[in-house]
């Protein structure tokens, strides 16, 4: 099962580090394995947790409520992203990532989805894509 875990974050993190600068992970719990492997990959990485988040290194990290974000710190993020978060969070995901003009991805526990699933991206997992940057001119 351990393995399966690790094949479902490496695939992940290929897909984040193929298209993002600057991530936060909200909800990394103890098990930092994506944002470690973004991080290897050159991205800036930060991510929270509701309760006090491990150390991880060259990742920044800070205890924060995804419900009543502090918003300052996530400036200037172009992906926010979730690894199997309660459904009850991804309102407030979306809602985090539209007001800071980001995509949202979520991996989601088995077949939990949030609505409809929003854009579905196969990437050797299904991610799903809840909200989407606005175009940049």
């Amino acid at each position: 099962m351990a393995s399966e875990y690790k094949r479902i974050e490496g695939c992940i993190a290929a897909y984040i580090a193929s298209r993002y600068t600057d991530i936060v992970e909200i909800g990394i719990g103890r098990n930092p394995d994506v944002a470690v492997r973004c991080r290897e990959a050159g991205l800036r990485v930060r991510a929270t947790d509701i309760r006090e988040p491990p150390v991880v290194a060259g990742v920044a990290t800070r205890r924060d409520d995804v419900f009543t974000p502090a918003l300052p710190w996530y400036a200037g993020a172009d992906l926010v992203y979730a690894v199997r978060p309660g459904v009850e969070m991804v309102p407030a995901l979306i809602a985090l990532a539209r007001r800071l003009g980001c995509d949202l991805l979520v991996y989601h526990l088995g077949d939990e989805v949030y609505l409809d699933g929003g854009e579905r991206i196969e990437c050797g997992v299904r991610l799903h894509r809840y909200s989407r940057a606005p175009k940049r001119s």
